[in-house]
């Protein structure tokens, strides 16, 4: 599976409806042919413990130009922080030949949906609220807006062996 996480303001406008979080990462969520459940949980793990958030510590003061102690938080630690999540499944799209893309690799339909739901599920079983994981309609086209802070973008794949 492949995972793109940013930091900042987010929101999916999509037809007429508008999600948007606060603070906390945006996951655009590109679910290959050969991803599993067992990379679900992997991801999801972790996205959940990922440590991009400053700490303002107990004072709140600022420590340098970020304002806090980089690297500090994850979405584990501090409930304020939100995920918006948005299938993409361009993220699978090559262009190895020609011009145009070829999302071959790109998992389809019922099969993709399946694993995202479960995605959706381990995040918001993770953060123990519904409301702090955000998502647009599975395959639906959508607008999507971001605030990158930083910035930060972390591109994983769990076929990588880093993760």
């Amino acid at each position: 599976m492949d995972y793109s996480c940013l930091c900042g303001v987010y929101s999916i406008r999509q037809l007429l409806t508008t999600y948007r979080i606060g603070k906390g990462l945006m996951v655009l969520v590109g679910i290959s042919t050969s991803d599993t459940m067992e990379d679900v949980s992997k991801i999801s793990k972790k996205i959940l413990s990922l440590r991009v958030f400053e700490d303002f510590g107990e004072s709140g003061e600022s420590q340098g130009k970020w304002g806090g102690k980089p690297w500090s938080k994850s979405l584990l630690d501090d409930s304020s922080l939100s995920i918006l999540s948005v299938s993409q499944f361009t993220l699978y799209g090559t262009i190895k030949k020609g011009t145009k893309p070829d999302f071959h690799k790109a998992a389809k339909g019922e099969s993709a949906l399946i694993l995202y739901k479960e995605f959706l599920a381990q995040l918001r079983s993770g953060l123990g609220s519904e409301d702090r994981v955000k998502d647009g309609e599975f395959g639906a086209m959508m607008d999507v807006s971001l605030i990158n802070e930083g910035p930060v973008t972390i591109v994983w794949d769990t076929r990588d062996q880093g993760l």
